[in-house]
């Protein structure tokens, strides 16, 4: 799977950034709204797709979550293992990160993995990080017009709403969408 959603060049110049500290810190501004969501809908399971150092548990920890299961996901870590089924799909601060021409293999995964609902965050400029290439660390650059057809072939959306808390991006609440519609 993970060879259809990465190249084995970007997995190394991933694997490099992973290195500095301040790379993959997104998800702890967001584990107030995840954690918000996971208290109203309920939720025992969670997929961290794109998990990086797992921040997104260290700030789901802090807000008090107990999940049943909790199920990390990146390539640059190949010890976590491949997605997983779960309640809520996390995707934070990930998209922008994958190659053009993969994102839709990387779409078509998170819909199979989403059995409940997704959170997904978007940033939409670029990112204060360059990859050792020197290519900027965010290859996807869109507004939300250009992201919402994309995640719509797979997601109905549920919430969208627009946040600044690394500059311009989106954040989202959608459901898989069902055979046929």
């Amino acid at each position: 799977m993970a060879a259809e959603t990465i190249s084995n060049d970007y997995l190394q110049l991933q694997t490099e950034l992973h290195k500095n500290p301040n790379y993959g810190v997104a998800s702890l501004s967001f584990a107030p709204i995840v954690a918000d969501l996971i208290r109203q809908l309920n939720i025992r399971t969670l997929a961290d797709y794109g998990a990086g150092k797992k921040n997104l548990l260290v700030g789901l920890t802090k807000a008090g979550i107990e999940l049943q299961a909790y199920y990390p996901y990146d390539p640059v870590f190949p010890e976590y293992g491949q997605p997983r089924e779960a309640d809520l799909v996390c995707c934070i601060d990930v998209l922008e990160h994958i190659e053009p021409e993969r994102l839709e293999s990387v779409l078509d995964e998170l819909a199979r993995i989403t059995v409940g609902v997704g959170f997904f965050s978007i940033h939409m400029g670029p990112a204060a990080k360059v990859l050792a290439d020197g290519r900027n660390a965010h290859l996807i650059q869109e507004p939300s017009s250009w992201w919402l057809p994309r995640l719509a072939k797979h997601f109905e959306v549920l919430h969208l709403q627009s946040h600044e808390m690394m500059g311009r991006g989106i954040w989202l609440v959608v459901k898989r969408k069902q055979a046929g519609r």
